[in-house]
């Protein structure tokens, strides 16, 4: 339980339970990118895991362990560096950066869930030529889901088990039926956890953005917030989209 333990929080970067996470980065011409992380889990759902750790005698040590994250993390395709402290014993702060977005969590056959395009002026980009724009797509559905968690950490898949979550049991079902099998197995108070969590996403492109699908905009910067539950059960396909000029 302890390694499952301290191996969910990276989950709140993409698939959280029950936690509140900010994410402010920038996205360069490269297609690299980084990204600051603050992710804490929500009352209920901490006092919960500190019963289980107690149980399995861990005492006092922190539910989630920044260092842990970080080591598990730094394996998944795509990310250069993972570097996590803890602010509290249910809560972390970081740095992520991505070598390549298109890589990365993609599987060894076909791209990820990113598809980024830097468009080049006359000369190109990498020889001092005007930057004409580009975009970036995000696809997140019941099929890519599961590849993409189980590129992250596998033990992150088998902890989220414990709580039926239909990105990993792969269950057809709706928001409501999955808050409801939550609130029978444990109770309505982690249920309702579950249903308030969020990501905040703010990234900064490398161009003034013209449009954004699935969030808001103001000069460079693209703005997105995820209901949690929303991305757990993925009862319907999810799709965000920046173009810039």
């Amino acid at each position: 339980m302890k390694q499952n333990l301290v191996l969910l929080i990276p989950l709140c970067l993409l698939f959280a339970i029950s936690c509140t996470a900010r994410i402010d980065g920038s996205l360069a011409a490269d297609g690299s990118a980084f990204l600051t992380v603050n992710i804490s889990l929500q009352e209920r759902m901490t006092t919960m895991l500190q019963a289980l750790s107690a149980a399995g005698g861990q005492g006092d040590t922190p539910i989630i362990n920044g260092q842990e994250i970080a080591a598990s993390m730094s394996h998944a395709k795509g990310i250069d560096s993972v570097s996590f402290v803890n602010a509290s014993v249910s809560a972390i702060n970081g740095q992520i950066r991505i070598s390549a977005v298109n890589d990365f969590l993609s599987p060894a056959d076909r791209r990820g869930f990113v598809t980024f395009t830097q468009r080049a002026g006359s000369g190109g980009t990498s020889t001092g030529g005007i930057n004409s724009g580009g975009t970036c797509v995000i696809n997140i559905n019941r099929d890519n889901g599961h590849r993409m968690l189980q590129l992250l950490s596998p033990e992150i898949s088998d902890y989220l088990e414990i709580f039926m979550a239909p990105i990993i049991t792969r269950e057809v079902i709706s928001k409501a039926e999955y808050l409801d099998q939550v609130a029978g197995f444990y109770n309505r108070t982690i249920s309702n956890e579950i249903a308030s969590s969020r990501i905040r996403a703010s990234l900064d492109f490398p161009g003034t953005i013209q449009s954004v699908t699935g969030g808001t905009f103001s000069g460079r910067r693209a703005v997105f917030e995820v209901m949690l539950v929303d991305l757990f059960v993925l009862e319907q396909p999810m799709r965000f989209e920046v173009v810039w000029n």
